[in-house]
C-alpha cells in the first residue's frame, strides 16, 4: 500500500534535520519539492539520491493529482517536503495531502522544525492559546480591517512576513492595536539568529537601526491580551448607505468618505457594496 509521508526540514540550521526525516527521503521513491534546487543542496548535504519533482504552490493541484495516480499506478511511497520547515503550514503541501486522503492514501508527518512552533518559544509570553495567521494581507487598509478583527477575536498571534514588510507591518499593529506587545524573530536556528521584543514602536526603532533587516525572513508574535479596542458598533443606527450620504453632502468625494467608514472600523466588503448602491440611486 503507497504511503505520502509530510516531511519537515530545517529552517535554517541543517543539524535540525531528523534522522526519521534522512531515513524517509532516502527509502522512498519520489521527493515532491517546493523547489527541487533548494531540496536538492538538503538532499546533497545528507546523501539522499531519491528522485525529485517539482510541487509548488502554482502547479500543486494538477501536480498533486499526477503523483497520487503515480503513486496507486506504481504502488509507490512518496514524500513532500517545502523549501525549509514543515509542509501545509503557510506553505505548499495542503493540496498533495487532500488529493492522497481522498484516495484512500495513508499519510504520516515526519515531524520537525516550523518557524510558527520556534517563534511561540522564544516570545517569553505565555499563552493559553494563540492563533495562527501566517501571511496578513499587503493593502494597508485590508491590513488594518484584518488586524482590527484579530485584535477582537485572539489573545495570541503569529504571523510570517518578509524582510522588506515586516517594517509596515509592525508599524500597522502598534497604530491599530494599543497595548499590543511583540516578539519579532529572523533567521531562526541560524547563525545571526535575532528576536527583538516590546512594543510595536520599540521594536520598529530597533528594526529601523538594523542595517540587515531586510535579509531573511520574519515571525512575529504579538500578545494582545492588553489590547483594549472599542466594541464593534451594533448594525449601526444609521446604514451605511445614509453615512455615506451623510459624507458626499459635507463635501467629500465617495472615495474619501468609504476611507472615513474603513477607518471606523465597518468593514471594506461592506462599505464598498454600501457605495454601489449609493452610486446606483444618484444615477437614477
Amino acid at each position: 500500500m503507497s504511503t505520502l509521508y509530510v516531511v519537515a526540514t530545517p529552517i535554517g540550521n541543517l543539524s535540525d534535520m531528523t534522522p526519521r526525516a534522512v531515513e524517509t527521503l532516502k527509502s522512498v521513491a519520489l521527493i515532491a519539492a517546493e523547489d527541487t534546487r533548494v531540496t536538492r543542496k538538503l538532499t546533497t548535504h545528507f546523501g539522499i539520491a531519491t528522485p525529485l519533482v517539482s510541487c509548488h504552490q502554482h502547479n500543486e493541484r494538477s501536480r498533486g493529482a499526477e503523483i497520487v495516480e503515480r503513486m496507486l499506478t506504481e504502488d509507490i511511497d512518496v514524500a513532500v517536503v517545502t523549501d525549509a520547515g514543515t509542509p501545509a503550514i503557510s506553505d505548499p503541501g495542503v493540496e498533495i495531502v487532500k488529493a492522497a486522503a481522498a484516495r484512500g492514501i495513508p499519510v504520516f508527518a515526519v515531524a520537525g522544525p516550523t518557524a510558527m512552533a520556534a517563534a511561540v518559544s522564544v516570545s517569553g509570553f505565555d499563552f493559553s492559546s494563540f492563533t495562527f495567521y501566517g501571511f496578513l494581507p499587503r493593502q494597508s487598509a485590508e491590513l488594518k480591517e484584518k488586524l482590527l478583527e484579530i485584535g477582537r477575536k485572539s489573545e495570541g498571534a503569529v504571523f510570517h512576513e518578509s524582510p522588506h514588510r515586516v517594517k509596515a507591518l509592525v508599524k500597522a499593529i502598534g497604530e491599530t492595536l494599543p497595548g499590543a506587545l511583540l516578539s519579532v524573530s529572523c533567521d531562526l536556528t541560524k547563525l545571526h539568529e535575532l528576536t527583538l521584543r516590546g512594543a510595536p514602536e520599540d521594536v520598529l526603532t530597533a528594526l529601523e537601526a538594523n542595517e540587515k533587516s531586510e535579509k531573511g525572513e520574519y515571525c512575529l508574535v504579538a500578545d494582545l491580551r492588553a489590547v483594549r479596542l472599542p466594541e464593534e458598533k451594533p448594525a449601526a443606527s444609521s446604514s451605511l448607505e445614509a453615512r455615506l450620504f451623510e459624507q458626499l453632502l459635507s463635501g467629500a468625494s465617495m472615495r474619501d468618505a468609504m476611507a472615513a467608514l474603513t477607518d471606523a472600523g465597518e468593514k471594506k466588503n461592506a462599505v464598498y457594496a454600501a457605495s454601489l448602491r449609493v452610486k446606483q440611486f444618484l444615477e437614477k
